[in-house]
């Protein structure tokens, strides 16, 4: 099976990060795997995406231009891409901050307050991780031990205080 993912949203908001988690788990799970970073001179508050592709056989482009999974952070995100999703595809948005829906029937889209819940939650910032628990349910591309060990390669020594969080985070997404 082959997931081709775009994640995207505002520089700051982990995007790129939650991209590399998915791109470990499928790593350490003996998959093909490539993640593409794009963003914006900005950085912080300019665009950011990435696309991830996991496989079960070799990779011939990192390159998407028609996700199966898209997680959308921003409405800006939402725009460019809900459009994209081939049918039969999956969309996973944070509601907090995109108020715009589709009327795409081929494809599922679910609408997360993931903002809010990582708010309500004492998990600021952690919006995406909530958000790529929802896919990893969703798409069942991954168990919770698969993506625990893509945390624990992704989250760098000096914030490994927050891989509870981070879990956290994943199962409150997995719940909503």
């Amino acid at each position: 099976m082959t997931h081709e993912i775009i994640l995207a949203g505002f520089g700051g908001q982990g995007v790129l990060f939650a991209g590399k988690v998915l791109s470990y788990a499928g790593l350490l799970d003996g998959k093909e795997v490539s993640w593409l970073p794009s963003y914006g001179p900005e950085m912080r508050g300019g665009t950011a995406n990435c696309s991830v592709c996991v496989s079960d056989e070799p990779i011939g482009s990192p390159l998407i231009l028609q996700p199966n999974v898209l997680l959308a952070m921003n409405t800006p995100s939402f725009d460019k891409f809900i459009d994209t999703v081939k049918a039969g595809g999956t969309a996973v948005v944070d509601s907090s901050m995109v108020d715009s829906t589709t009327d795409r029937e081929d494809i599922k889209v679910f609408y997360v307050p993931a903002t809010e819940l990582a708010s309500e939650n004492d998990l600021n910032g952690m919006a995406n991780i909530i958000l790529l628990g929802k896919i990893i349910k969703e798409t069942e591309m991954f168990t919770l031990d698969e993506i625990k060990a893509g945390l624990e390669k992704s989250i760098p020594p000096s914030k490994a205080a927050l891989f509870d969080s981070n879990i956290k985070a994943i199962q409150i997404g997995m719940n909503s």
